[in-house]
């Protein structure tokens, strides 16, 4: 007995050494810049909660932009809130000091050092996760005077014209001026107190009178309506000193300046954020000025804050060493420097956005003809994009940060009588219908709907050859909500009405459309006719597509999974399933492949729908039939060659992974994944869209992750598309709320920690 406590405390204590060497391991991920950024393309994100900075030196000043989720203005253009720029004198970051700049992983923090002459300075730039404050922390050996501004573009209203509305929904189709207004800025008690209040005419009913939705006005959810948000900035021993202007990149400013009233060694500089939809300013002020009252108990509060990444960084890591790949390392560093900037949005009102997320910067040094504000990102800021946003959020569910999904979800269920409304009033039936691209409001973006129409065309369509009947990518995030219950234990729910929901608008649009079109509502088979439809962007005008098929069958089947479903819901859910097409297949050179749809009239993009049903929808792959039809189309599949890339949004990288195409999957992950050619490693893009790029640092996670581990049937494949020479420490999650974590040396698995042990058993190692 003693023999087995003693044996049983051994293998507790080397699983728990384990980890801690894997957490030991990543944190040598740091990144450290020894000299100073020429510009803000040179910053650093740091963030926590739902706020986003982007942190840089330059010229001695040390600078940084403020991002907050869910910060849009009339237009839905997601305002930054600010910048702020420090100064110390005597300087210890001027062209004769030792400067480092350090991303502290492990306790999600910037720290800032510079030694000149016997004078020692440190700055800590850091992010409350749990309430809206950025702090700003300075220590010194020798007594500094700090001069602290927080700087605004927004002094006054701004006309915005051409291109620069792309950062809006008015986009390239502005209907008359279209105008960013001035924040309202001002010293209050030795304070500083920023905010931008919407007007009452916002995109929202420009939106809805272009729709023909006015009667049903008073029934939609309107996130703009009375949103204020801003913040107060305050320093400890910091007062006012007047006002300065500017230019910076090429926009004119005004700075509202601190200054410290004596030298001291130690200054800190706090700001308090707040968002609300309220009536009155004073209604606002009075939830500002409840967290403000926390803003100087910074070290309790960092405390918590450092044990939230300590925690964060345990739940899930890749760490590869491998001499004869270098570019191996590189990523598995970029991997987790990508989800530092997914964890700074962990608890947002709104769902990290693709094109930027919280981190974008003045976009002249992206492209050098786009001269605008700190504003600016392209594929604008309250506009969502289905396609793209599914990328930055189902890497999550391998990591093991299915809690950080929330913002996501409830983006959509917000927002599920507002596509309902949409069933009834156009076409009279059940069902929501949420398009491609859409705005926070739930209707579709005012110029992707087009201001140009037919008289008589369908006023719930988009007139538009990229988006028309393409509203099947909802049922992405149907299925990521029912995932979680089995990756993380969630409750779901609360989800089923909003899935019960989308499907049904399938059901009852495409029988719809059957009947305008003739008596029979089903074809021969007794299946819907799902035409028009679209394969993603790219296969336009199908009948059957692909896409769609396998969205709805996969969805379907995971609900009939369930366990507690009532009788009524088995039988409606079965009875639809039965009522969905077939996939469809073609030949290429004699080879059996998977057909985009079973007929289209164009192809308008570059994606490949014909291969979704490997992923995301996991119909086709390992240890399931037809995985020789699946790899034919990615091998034979003309369209498939031609479109295959690792820019932006692109998912071949997936695609092999998920075949266990080895030598494919590593390739395209080296590529999706080495460092960005910015200073920032993990600042992709623009690729198709925006820097930094979620959707490619997301595709990205997610075909590391699959030539990692992939799970089927109760089945977990290990190594499935990985190359034996990649040294590899791990941990990743999998369904039935299993974590895996392994060790790969030399072409061996030198140990493996499966939890629960029960799981053990159905590992199947695919290391070849």
């Amino acid at each position: 007995m003693k023999k087995k406590f003693i044996g049983l405390c051994i293998m507790l204590l080397s699983g728990c050494l384990f980890t801690a060497i894997g957490q030991d391991k990543q944190f040598d991920n740091n990144v450290v810049w020894a000299s100073q950024s020429e510009n803000s393309a040179g910053s650093m994100p740091c963030g926590g909660g739902d706020i986003g900075l982007n942190v840089w030196v330059e010229n001695g000043d040390v600078m940084f932009y403020i991002s907050r989720s869910g910060t849009f203005d009339e237009n839905n253009t997601l305002l930054k809130l600010g910048r702020v720029r420090l100064k110390l004198s005597p300087n210890p970051f001027d062209e004769n000091s030792s400067f480092k700049q350090e991303l502290v992983l492990k306790e999600g923090y910037v720290k800032i050092t510079g030694v000149k002459s016997g004078l020692n300075t440190e700055v800590k730039v850091w992010v409350d996760v749990f309430k809206p404050l950025v702090h700003l922390e300075v220590k010194s050996n020798q007594k500094t005077v700090a001069e602290a501004g927080f700087e605004s573009w927004r002094y006054d209203d701004r006309i915005t014209k051409g291109k620069e509305n792309n950062q809006n929904s008015y986009k390239w189709a502005p209907q008359g001026e279209v105008k960013t207004f001035k924040d309202s800025i001002t010293f209050k008690n030795n304070n500083l107190l920023f905010f931008h209040q919407n007007k009452a005419y916002t995109i929202f009913d420009v939106a809805v009178n272009q729709q023909g939705l006015k009667s049903r006005k008073a029934e939609l959810y309107n996130p703009l309506r009375n949103l204020i948000f801003g913040g107060l900035m305050q320093g400890e021993g910091l007062t006012p000193a007047g006002t300065y202007t500017g230019i910076y990149a090429g926009t004119p400013f005004k700075g509202w300046k601190f200054k410290t009233s004596k030298a001291e060694k130690a200054m800190k500089l706090s700001i308090t954020l707040h968002t609300a939809q309220t009536e009155t300013i004073a209604e606002w002020l009075h939830g500002l000025n409840q967290t403000a009252s926390f803003a100087f108990n910074s070290k309790a509060a960092f405390e918590s804050t450092k044990n939230w990444w300590k925690n964060y960084w345990n739940r899930s890591f890749i760490d590869i060493k491998n001499s004869s790949e270098p570019l191996a390392a590189e990523i598995s560093r970029n991997y987790q420097l990508f989800r530092y900037m997914l964890g700074a949005n962990a608890y947002g009102v709104y769902p990290t956005k693709f094109n930027g997320g919280l981190f974008t910067y003045d976009p002249v040094y992206v492209d050098s003809t786009l001269k605008f504000t700190p504003d600016f990102r392209n594929w604008g800021g309250g506009t969502h994009t289905a396609q793209n946003q599914r990328l930055v959020y189902w890497p999550m569910l391998r990591s093991g940060d299915a809690d950080m999904m929330r913002p996501q979800f409830e983006f959509y269920t917000r927002l599920l009588r507002n596509a309902e409304i949409r069933s009834e009033f156009y076409w009279g039936h059940k069902g929501a219908s949420f398009t491609e691209q859409l705005e926070n409001f739930a209707l579709p973006n005012p110029a992707e709907y087009n201001w140009k129409r037919p008289a008589d065309y369908d006023k719930g369509m988009e007139y538009n050859a990229w988006l028309e009947y393409e509203w099947d990518t909802v049922l992405e995030f149907c299925q990521m909500m029912l995932e979680t219950q089995s990756y993380a234990g969630k409750d779901v729910e609360v989800y089923l009405p909003f899935i019960e929901s989308c499907l049904s608008f399938f059901d009852e649009h495409y029988t719809y459309l059957a009947k305008k079109r003739g008596s029979k509502v089903l074809d021969a088979n007794g299946h819907l006719v799902l035409y028009p439809g679209s394969a993603t962007e790219t296969y336009k005008m199908t009948y059957n597509a692909t896409s769609t098929i396998a969205a709805l069958k996969t969805v379907l089947n995971s609900l009939l999974e369930l366990k507690g479903i009532t009788d009524v819901q088995r039988i409606s859910w079965t009875s639809m399933l039965k009522r969905i097409p077939p996939i469809t297949f073609q030949e290429f050179n004699g080879h059996t492949t998977i057909a985009p749809a079973k007929l289209w009239e164009r192809i308008n993009n570059t994606e490949s729908p014909q291969l979704y049903p490997v992923y995301p929808w996991g119909i086709y792959g390992l240890g399931r039939p037809g995985l020789d039809t699946a790899i034919n189309t990615f091998k034979y599949d003309t369209d498939v060659l031609k479109f295959r890339s690792h820019i932006g949004w692109k998912q071949d990288n997936i695609f092999a992974a998920r075949l266990g195409l080895t030598k494919e999957a590593a390739e395209l992950t080296l590529l999706k994944l080495k460092n960005s050619g910015r200073r920032f490693p993990a600042f992709w893009g623009p690729g198709f869209d925006w820097v930094p790029d979620h959707n490619w640092g997301g595709s990205g996670m997610i075909g590391l992750q699959e030539m990692l581990l992939q799970s089927h049937a109760g089945k977990l494949y290990l190594f499935p598309a990985w190359p034996k020479d990649w040294d590899v420490h791990f941990k990743l999650h999998a369904p039935q709320q299993t974590i895996v974590e392994g060790i790969l040396k030399n072409g061996k698995v030198e140990s493996l920690k499966v939890s629960p042990e029960s799981r053990r058993k159905d590992i199947v190692n695919l290391l070849k």
